[in-house]
Parts: structure tokens; C-alpha cells; sequence
């Protein structure tokens, strides 16, 4: 099982899930956990609402992989593509264990056999914002989960 301490390093997928992560974090020190952490960006959306099918990497992650159990954060599991990436990219790197956790989980739109290991919500078939996530770059401040018509 993953370990907090030194050998837990929680990874955030940004840009989306850097307002859950932080509060996540947060409850985690209040919980006696002390993860290293570092990011990872990647993206398969471009500018618009529908997913361009591959993901990019943006910015890769610095810490050291191997041998650690990792914590992958992400906003939202939809098609999966995303997360799995990060999921194996991880893993093909040597660590102990690779987990999920998602603040919304949007059944019936995954593209990739991939569950979460920890999710918030279940998510209705809409284009979520706030919280950190954002359509066109718009609404991810919002302190709240709400959604936009397509």
C-alpha cells in the first residue's frame, strides 16, 4: 500500500486539478501525512471542449520515481486518456506503486479501461468549471464545481 511519509510523492496533473490538490494536501497534513510533491502538465484538449484523443506532455515531472509510491491527482476522469498516461508514464519510470485520485468521475465516457483508486463525485454528462477547471481558459478561479452548455 502507498505510505505517507517520504516515500509517498503525490503527483497533480495540472492545470485542472490544482485547486483539489492543494485542498487535498491540506487534509492530508491535517491527517499526519508528509508526501513530497511534484507536478506534472499535460493536455488533450487544446483550447476547445472535446478531448484531441493524445496526450502531451507540457511539463514533466523533477522528483525522483523509482522505488516510490506515487499518488497521481487529477480533476476529472472522462475519457481516462490523461490519467492513464500519467498512470503508465509513472510506472515505466520505477515506482512502487502508482494510484489515482480524481475529484470527478464521469462514468460511461471512458475511452481506456482505467478506475480510479480514489474518487470525490460522480459527474453528470456535462462540461464541468471552477474548482480549477476551465473551458477555453475560462471559469477555472470559480469556488465551485458548476458546468457550461456545449
Amino acid at each position: 500500500p502507498a505510505q505517507a511519509g517520504p516515500y509517498l510523492l503525490v503527483v497533480p496533473i495540472l492545470k485542472g486539478s490544482f485547486i483539489f490538490a492543494a485542498d487535498l494536501l491540506r487534509a492530508l497534513h491535517e491527517a499526519g501525512a508528509e508526501p513530497d510533491m511534484d507536478f506534472i502538465s499535460l493536455s488533450s484538449y487544446g483550447a476547445g471542449t472535446q478531448s484531441l484523443g493524445q496526450v502531451r506532455i507540457l511539463r514533466d515531472t523533477e522528483a525522483p520515481i523509482e522505488g516510490r509510491d506515487v499518488l497521481v491527482i487529477d480533476d476529472i476522469l472522462e475519457s481516462g486518456r490523461t490519467l492513464a498516461f500519467a498512470k503508465d508514464l509513472l510506472a515505466a519510470r520505477g515506482a512502487g506503486h502508482v494510484r489515482t485520485c480524481v475529484l470527478l468521475d464521469k462514468p460511461g465516457k471512458l475511452a481506456v479501461g482505467l478506475k480510479a483508486d480514489f474518487t470525490g463525485f460522480k459527474c453528470p454528462d456535462r462540461f464541468v468549471v471552477g474548482y480549477g477547471m476551465d473551458v477555453a481558459h475560462a471559469w477555472r478561479q470559480l469556488p465551485f464545481v458548476g458546468y457550461v452548455e456545449r
